[in-house]
């Protein structure tokens, strides 16, 4: 098979282990009440509880995630934290408690931080003449995930229980870790090994270049954080101050993710071509759809938050190509990881920020004019992310005369 051949199958694998991956963060979104009702569970939000866990789960192993992407084999990691994650779902098929619902939901978080040091740090280093492309084609999977998962879950809950689409998720991610591993191609790591151990010791060879990626980072999570409380915002706004029902709202929610399935391997193969300017433009026109949202008629609602994932979500693998063309090849995995550590962690608090917003409301949350104002302040968020896009800019413009010698070939390897 040519080596274009292996690149091509790699991607579309890692695009579906990229929907794995994500359909795990929202399966249990609709089977709360479920959940609840089955483990004798004192209160929703102890049922929530279990999400933020895995989130939590999720986030804080990325660095050490990315240090492995950055000494052994991306493949093999990819495989064996999506066994992680689908066994973690498995065992909450079986959880008769709390406790061992939590257990469960940690082991999936857990093997669910595999992936984005990895995966992004491989498709780097099989494209790296359409980073940006690559990246976008693989974000469909998350789109896909995203848009999936509460579907087949609660239409599954519906006829079966909750257990009998959390244990069949966990199977299917069983098999699709087997076919990855025998199908995907991984990185060559011999031709580089000097690189590495050269470069292993110091993820930036200056003080003014961490200042640089800790700034990009920070105002990144502001992307990250007004991004996560649309999402969390919207389910509210729509329910209490527009009277939707939740299958309703889940389906105006589902618009985010169905539009980003369009936009992402479209903007992330024009940022090929310049990934500031694309950045800016894509940001720019979110946070205008976030800040007029609440402003529209019911009726406009869906297609205006189809807009906005249109153009939030493709800002996505565009900066993340960004950020894989600012450092090299030997220490992506660890700046990968300690980015989206920085940018997770921070950004999932919007979710209970959010919450607390509106329950402070009180009987205020049905007048749609209260939510104006943090509306505006989600959309200035957006706006100051594009910060983060100057620090990336100086990174790369810093760390490139070091590293140029060294950038690699795209080839492949058992």
């Amino acid at each position: 098979m040519s080596d274009h051949l292996h690149r091509k199958r790699t991607l579309l694998l890692c695009t579906a282990l990229h929907a794995f991956t994500h359909i795990y963060q929202v399966a249990l979104l609709p089977l709360y009440v479920l959940i609840r009702k089955d483990l004798h569970l004192t209160s929703d939000a102890q049922a929530t509880l279990l999400v933020t866990v895995m989130g939590f789960a999720y986030f804080v192993p990325s660095y050490p995630m990315g240090m492995l992407a950055d000494r052994f084999s991306r493949k093999k990691l990819l495989a064996i934290g999506l066994i992680i994650n689908a066994l973690g779902f498995i065992t909450l098929a079986y959880a008769n408690s709390m406790s061992t619902a939590l257990l469960a939901v940690v082991l999936a978080g857990f093997g669910g931080s595999f992936y984005h040091p990895a995966a992004t740090s491989l498709i780097a280093r099989l494209y790296p003449e359409a980073t940006g492309k690559a990246l976008g084609t693989a974000g469909m999977g998350a789109s896909l995930g995203f848009f999936i998962a509460p579907f087949y879950a609660g239409w599954r809950a519906g006829m079966s229980g909750w257990r009998a689409p959390v244990l069949e998720l966990g199977i299917l991610g069983l098999v699709a870790a087997a076919a990855f591993m025998w199908l995907a191609h991984d990185h060559p790591t011999r031709e580089f090994q000097d690189d590495i151990n050269k470069t292993k010791e110091k993820l930036f060879a200056t003080p003014m270049l961490w200042v640089l990626f800790l700034s990009a980072a920070f105002f990144f999570c502001l992307r990250d954080f007004a991004g996560m409380g649309v999402a969390s915002l919207g389910s509210l706004f729509l329910q209490r101050a527009h009277g939707m029902d939740p299958k309703h709202t889940g389906i105006a929610l589902s618009c985010i993710y169905l539009a980003s399935l369009i936009s992402n391997p479209i903007f992330g193969s024009w940022s090929d071509r310049g990934r500031i300017r694309l950045t800016a433009v894509v940001l720019f026109i979110a946070a205008f759809t976030v800040f007029i949202f609440p402003h529209l008629n019911s009726h406009w609602l869906a297609p205006m938050l189809g807009a906005y994932g249109f153009f939030f979500m493709a800002s996505y693998p565009i900066v993340e190509a960004a950020l894989m063309e600012a450092v090299h090849d030997s220490v992506r995995g660890r700046v990968f990881g300690l980015f989206i550590t920085i940018g997770g962690l921070l950004g999932n608090i919007s979710h209970w920020f959010v919450g607390r917003w509106v329950e402070m409301l009180g009987t205020g949350a049905g007048d749609v004019s209260n939510y104006f104002s943090i509306y505006a302040i989600l959309a200035v968020m957006l706006m100051l992310s594009l910060i983060g896009l100057a620090c990336l800019h100086g990174i790369r413009r810093r760390d490139h005369d070091a590293f140029v010698h060294r950038q690699p070939v795209a080839t492949t390897d058992n």
